[in-house]
C-alpha cells in the first residue's frame, strides 16, 4: 500500500533495509545462537545516522517522531528482531529525557545518543512489579546533594549494555504511584552494578539484565521532570513506545512472510512446488492481509502520536495488542508452511516464532492492554450519556 512517505522517510526506509540485508541477515543466526549483542550492527546503525532519527535537530538529531522510528524499527525487524529491539530500546530509554528533561540535561546527553556513542535503557520492571507499574519497590531517599538508590529492577532491554537509565523509583512509599520519581543513572556511578544477563526464548542478540542498585547516590539534577511525577512519565511513555513494539511485530512477520512464500515457491512435492496448493496458497493470503491490516493499524497509530493528541492510550494498546497477536500467528504460519524444514535452525522462521512471542509480552502483556481498551470504551460511552 501507498503510505505517502515523504523523501527524509523513504531514505530512512531504504537504508535501514540495506542495513538489514547487508549487515544484519549475514550475521543473524551467529548472534542468536551465541547469544552477543550486536556493537557491529550498532555501529553500523550510528555510523548510518540511525539514532538521530528520534531526536530532534536542535541536539544534533533528524527531528523523526514516532512514526519514523516505526519505519527504521520495522525494517531492521524483516531481518531480525532481537537487534531491532536492541536499537528501539535506545528511544524508549530517552524519551522521557525528551519530554520532561531540563535544556541542561537534554544539552548533556542527547547529542552523544544522536550520535550513537551512548546508548539508553528505561527501567521499570522489577520482580514483583510488571504489567502493575504501581507496584515497584525501589527506592530513592533524599539526602544531602541528591537522592540514594536502592532496589532491583529486572528483565532491563539493554540492561548492561546502555550507558544512560531512566530509573523509576519511589520517593514517596506512603503515596503508592503517586510517589514515584523519574531519575537519569548513568553506568559506573558507585552503587549501581548489574545481575546476570538472561538467556531468554528468543530475542537471543538483546541483552536482558538485573539492574542493582545499593545506597547509590543519584545528583539532585538527574531527576526528570518532578518528584511524584515518575508514573504519569511511564504511561505517557508507552503511550507512544507501543506503535513500536507494534511496529517490530509487523516486520518480524512480513520477513517470515517472505521466507514462505519463496520455500513455497520452490518446494516441489506430488510433481509440483507447494504454492500450487490451495490450501498453501490460502494460508499465505491469509497472512499477506494479517501483515498489511497490521501495518496499517501501527502506522496511523503512530501518526496519531506525532499529531500531538492528548490521549492516545487506547489506539496504541490497539496497535500492539493487533500486531503482535499476527505475528505470532503468522510466524507460526511460516514454520508450518515450512514443514520440517521450518523446525530447524538452518531457516530462520524458528527464529522468527521464538523472537515473535516476546511482542505479546514486553511493553504490557496483550492481556492487560485489552482492559486498556475496553477501559477506554466505557470511558467514550460515559461521555455519550
Amino acid at each position: 500500500m501507498e503510505y505517502f512517505l515523504n523523501e527524509q522517510q523513504k531514505t530512512m526506509q531504504n537504508l535501514a533495509r540495506r542495513i538489514a540485508e547487508e549487515r544484519i541477515l549475514p550475521v543473524r543466526a551467529e548472534l542468536d545462537e551465541r547469544e552477543d549483542f550486536p556493537w557491529e550492527i550498532m555501529k553500523d546503525l550510528a555510523d548510518s545516522d540511525m539514532f538521530r532519527v528520534f531526536i530532534p535537530e536542535e541536539y544534533e538529531g533528524l527531528g523523526g517522531g514516532c512514526f519514523d522510528l516505526c519505519l527504521v524499527v520495522e525494517e531492521l525487524s524483516r531481518a531480525c528482531a532481537a537487534i531491532a529491539v536492541s536499537y528501539a530500546a535506545v528511544d524508549l530509554g530517552i524519551t522521557p529525557l525528551l519530554q520532561y528533561g531540563t535544556e541542561e540535561q537534554k544539552q548533556k546527553y542527547l547529542p552523544d545518543v544522536a550520535a550513537g556513542k551512548r546508548l539508553a535503557a528505561f527501567a521499570l520492571t522489577e520482580p514483583t512489579a510488571g504489567s502493575d507499574a504501581s507496584a515497584i519497590k525501589t527506592t530513592a531517599e533524599r539526602v544531602n546533594g541528591g537522592y540514594l538508590l536502592n532496589g532491583t529492577k529486572q528483565f532491563i532491554t539493554n540492561g548492561g549494555e546502555a550507558e544512560i537509565y531512566t530509573v523509576i523509583a519511589l520517593t514517596d512509599k506512603a503515596r503508592g504511584a503517586r510517589g514515584a520519581t523519574a531519575l537519569l543513572v548513568e553506568k559506573g556511578t558507585p552503587g549501581f552494578s548489574f545481575g546476570k544477563k538472561e538467556k531468554k526464548l528468543g530475542i537471543r542478540a538483546s541483552a536482558t539484565r538485573e539492574l542493582i542498585f545499593r545506597n547509590c547516590l543519584v545528583p539532585e539534577e538527574n531527576i526528570i521532570a518532578k518528584e511524584g511525577m515518575g508514573f504519569i512519565v511511564t504511561m505517557k511513555l508507552f503511550d507512544m513506545s507501543r506503535p513500536g513494539i507494534g511496529a517490530q511485530a509487523v516486520g518480524l512477520a512480513q520477513g517470515a512472510l517472505e521466507v514462505a512464500v519463496n520455500y513455497a515457491c520452490q518446494r516441489v512435492q506430488f510433481g509440483h512446488p507447494i504454492y500450487s496448493l490451495q490450501a498453501v496458497q490460502h494460508m499465505l493470503a491469509d497472512m499477506a492481509i494479517q501483515v498489511e491490516a497490521a501495518r496499517a493499524l501501527v502506522y496511523a497509530t503512530a501518526r496519531t502520536v506525532d499529531s500531538g493528541a492528548r490521549s492516545v492510550s487506547e489506539e496504541s494498546a490497539m496497535a500492539k495488542v493487533f500486531a503482535s497477536d499476527m505475528a505470532m500467528k503468522v510466524t507460526t504460519d511460516a514454520v508450518q508452511i515450512l514443514g520440517g524444514a521450518g523446525y530447524m535452525r538452518d531457516y530462520p522462521v524458528e527464529k522468527m516464532m521464538r523472537d515473535a512471542k516476546i511482542t505479546q509480552i514486553y511493553e504490557g502483556t496483550n492481556q492487560v492492554l485489552r482492559n486498556v481498551v475496553a477501559l477506554e470504551l466505557r470511558k467514550r460511552r460515559a461521555r455519550r450519556e
